[in-house]
């Protein structure tokens, strides 16, 4: 787990001033460290039927198709507007540095889908209870909101109370 968390560099005053960067570039350059870091976001979701992966654009992109491939699941991206071919259902919400919204096909899933949702970090967690608004709205169940990192203190956890959260670093 030290050596993850090691993989990860922060980047002060980025995107702007006032907010410390997680960067996973250095994780994600490491196969080692990146699939054992999969395999800790997925292990808790192994026996709970999970039939799609919904991850964020960009990062979550990353991290969802790899857990949707250890969980022989299939993959649901949620992206930013006018990014999707098809009809979509979208969803705004506000970030820690401004406001955004995100996309799903609306044929993407359906009543009985079991879905987990992935991102890299969860901090105030307008994000996730976006695609997690997403998803629901297909009639599909939210079964958890795994993500890599968490900034405790930021809200993001007490947001999604209706939702089980995974995380496996802290900071």
């Amino acid at each position: 787990m030290q050596k993850i968390q090691d993989a990860i560099r922060n980047i002060p005053d980025f995107p702007k001033a006032g907010i410390q960067f997680k960067d996973i570039s250095p994780l994600l350059k490491n196969p080692l460290l990146l699939n054992k870091a999969v395999e800790l976001l997925v292990d808790p979701f192994r026996s709970k039927k999970i039939s799609a992966v919904a991850g964020m654009e960009a990062r979550g992109f990353i991290f969802g198709s790899l857990a949707a491939a250890k969980l022989d699941a299939g993959f649901i991206p949620l992206r930013k507007p006018g990014k999707l071919p098809y009809k979509v259902n979208s969803s705004s919400y506000e970030l820690e540095y401004g406001s955004a919204s995100l996309e799903i096909h609306s044929d993407a899933l359906s009543s009985g889908d079991r879905v987990l949702i992935v991102d890299d970090l969860i901090a105030t967690g307008g994000t996730a209870l976006a695609s997690c608004e997403l998803v629901s709205g297909l009639q599909a169940e939210v079964v958890a909101c795994a993500f890599l990192i968490e900034l405790d203190g930021l809200g993001g956890r007490e947001k999604l109370r209706d939702y089980p959260v995974h995380s496996i670093i802290h900071y």
